[in-house]
């Protein structure tokens, strides 16, 4: 079980989930920290597996990005192995952003970018719907982006 985070550490969190690109020097500032104190929690978070990795937040339009879909996926068989099988398949897929293994009347959610229709259909019948052990899949397209991700919530620092 992790150890709760305090809140400098949650205002670290917070602040680098803003801005990932923050020196040490300005994070320790908006925090409230001198700077090697600042540094230990930092390096802390990262070797406890709560910071996973930095990246760039980037826009998926002017990558050539155009269509975000989601595609629910059932699958024909429930055994742990055929899962694991499926969930191996889809994670060589560059154009799967994003996958989940999900509960109710569907087994996983998989989220997918493309750079046009045409493009999603192709991937869609030639690729996806040809993955062994589908035994259904329905796809959603997104109209339009209303809070994409950009974080997890923390809770009161």
């Amino acid at each position: 079980m992790p150890s709760p985070l305090e809140p400098v550490d949650i205002r670290i969190l917070a602040a680098l989930q803003e801005d990932g690109r923050l020196t040490n020097q300005a994070l320790s500032a908006e925090v409230g920290l001198s700077t090697s104190p600042c540094w230990r929690r930092v390096r802390q978070l990262e070797e406890g597996g709560v910071i996973q990795g930095y990246t760039a937040v980037l826009d998926r339009r002017r990558i050539g990005l155009g269509v975000l879909a989601f595609i629910r996926v059932k699958i024909d068989s429930h055994s742990e192995t055929e899962s694991e099988a499926f969930a191996a398949d889809v994670r060589k897929l560059k154009e799967v952003v994003a996958c989940y293994s999900i509960a109710g009347d569907t087994d996983f959610l998989l989220q997918v970018v493309s750079p046009d229709l045409d493009s999603y259909a192709d991937f869609a019948m030639a690729v996806v719907r040809r993955l062994p052990r589908i035994k259904e899949m329905q796809t959603m397209f997104v109209l339009k982006e209303i809070k994409p991700f950009r974080g997890f919530p923390l809770g009161p620092a």
